[in-house]
């Protein structure tokens, strides 16, 4: 039974010719769910010979570019490869007027239907559940609505009581209140753009430090943890990570293309 994270963007902002922004692939048992959509995930997709066209379900975090720039151009490849499967589009509610201006400004007519799921920034809310898997959103603490997800496998899938579950915490200042909707999961993603000696910029920013990152995988008494959504002035990550583990050891870095799995 399949439970894997496979990474297709791990920078911040500023791509760069290793690194892209921001984008997950996440498979339980088969069904497939894209987490954010950076410009540039759809050429990830197939570097990483991923049958995009199973993609179901696509989670945006919040409407900073490098998190949803690339979403129009994969929607649109899916219509002129002529898809009949429906889309289901989880994201903050501005982005549905967005994407209409943009589909009706170029006169596109998408030939597959596309059902859009409005997140709530009130506490934990169920955006998805079936047979074999449960997806939760969360607030996080950043310049504009940010969402945070949670998706925990089902007990009698697997049937034995240990079930496999990851989060997704995109961009966001370190705050304990997320504590709660994270505790205990098997893999933990954090943003840590910053290195510890970068606090104050990133308190400006509303992001987190790798020390950050690793406190709260730490406080939330996580498996793993997952650093990303690197600055673009690190070329070498080696630092980063050195410096959460000193916090929490089971760290491992968000590079493109590593597929990890529980």
């Amino acid at each position: 039974m399949i439970f894997s994270v496979t990474i297709l963007g791990s920078n911040s902002a500023i791509p760069t010719l290793q690194r892209n922004p921001s984008a997950h692939l996440l498979n339980v048992n088969e069904r497939i769910f894209l987490i954010d959509c950076a410009e540039g995930t759809q050429l990830q997709l197939r570097k990483y010979r991923i049958h995009f066209q199973r993609i179901r379900h696509i989670m945006i975090s919040h409407l900073h570019g490098d998190h949803y720039f690339g979403l129009l151009g994969l929607l649109t490849t899916f219509h002129l490869l002529g898809r009949k499967d429906e889309i289901h589009l989880y994201a903050p509610p501005e982005l549905e007027e967005i994407i209409r201006i943009q589909l009706e400004a170029s006169l596109t007519r998408l030939i597959y239907p596309v059902t859009f799921h409005p997140l709530v920034a009130d506490g934990i809310q169920p955006i998805f559940e079936d047979e074999r898997v449960t997806a939760h959103s969360f607030p996080l603490l950043h310049s504009v609505p940010t969402f945070g997800f949670v998706f925990r496998e089902k007990v009698k899938i697997r049937k034995i009581p240990a079930t496999r579950s990851y989060a997704y915490c995109s961009d966001t200042a370190y705050t304990e209140g997320i504590i709660p909707y994270v505790q205990q999961v098997d893999l933990l993603y954090h943003e840590a753009t910053f290195m510890q000696d970068m606090a104050e910029v990133a308190a400006e920013k509303l992001h987190s430090t790798t020390v950050e990152a690793a406190t709260c995988a730490l406080k939330s008494r996580v498996k793993k943890l997952l650093i990303g959504h690197f600055s673009a002035r690190y070329e070498d990550l080696q630092p980063l990570l050195d410096e959460a583990r000193e916090i929490f050891p089971e760290t491992y870095l968000a590079e493109d293309g590593e597929i990890f799995n529980l």
